[in-house]
């Protein structure tokens, strides 16, 4: 008899997982599985982190079931790629996944068959994504417009300036608006003529202000 989790989602608090429960349980009494964990999420589609999903997936690791059964394919993945990952994994670790709605079963040929269609369309769907993303981007080129973020603009001689008056990194990061990892770098780097010529002048030395000092 083989040994069977269920893994059920429901989006909100408000809904409740039994009318999945129901028939999975009774898939599984047809089929002659043992249901030994049935693992739940209230959580959107959309999250990354689903604690029932990550807690499936450790005890998968440790071949406590041999056959996981979702009421929809969406119930167990954000996405078609995230859903490839997750059959992927299952598959690696010779369990089998049984869709109630869609009726796919990669025990067999044909529930096999779907999974490769589904992700030779997860990968066109990449391919045309990437090759759209490069035409703009080649559209942008001809038509002579920047791609990406602009440069930030920076007051070098500014900050050598405040960082020989002794403001501390934070301070000056503050006064430009820019981050403390950027001061840091821009500190790093060869120092401004100006402030080379402000260190090295002669200590007691002043500059000419006019005619009058010449005299």
């Amino acid at each position: 008899m083989k040994r069977a989790a269920i893994y059920m989602r429901v989006s909100t608090v408000d809904q409740h997982p039994e009318t999945q429960l129901l028939d999975l349980r009774q898939m599984a009494a047809q089929r002659g599985y043992e249901i030994v964990h049935e693992y739940t999420d209230r959580i959107s589609g959309t999250k990354a982190k689903r604690p029932g999903l990550d807690q499936m997936m450790r005890d998968a690791r440790r071949g406590q079931f041999d056959v996981v059964l979702v009421w929809a394919c969406d119930r167990i993945a954000r996405s078609t790629r995230h859903f490839l990952d997750v059959l992927d994994d299952l598959n690696r670790l010779n369990i089998e996944f049984i869709s109630f709605r869609e009726q796919i079963d990669t025990g067999g040929p044909l529930g096999r068959a779907i999974v490769v269609i589904i992700g030779a369309i997860a990968e066109l769907e990449r391919s045309l994504i990437v090759e759209r993303v490069r035409a703009g981007m080649r559209r942008a080129k001809l038509e002579g417009r920047s791609i990406g973020r602009r440069p930030l603009e920076l007051d070098h001689d500014g900050i050598h300036r405040d960082r020989e008056q002794g403001q501390s990194l934070r301070q000056i990061a503050k006064a430009h608006l820019i981050s403390t990892a950027t001061v840091r770098k821009v500190l790093g780097g060869p120092k401004p003529p100006c402030v080379e010529r402000l260190e090295t002048r002669p200590s007691g030395t002043r500059m000419n202000k006019g005619p009058e000092a010449a005299a």
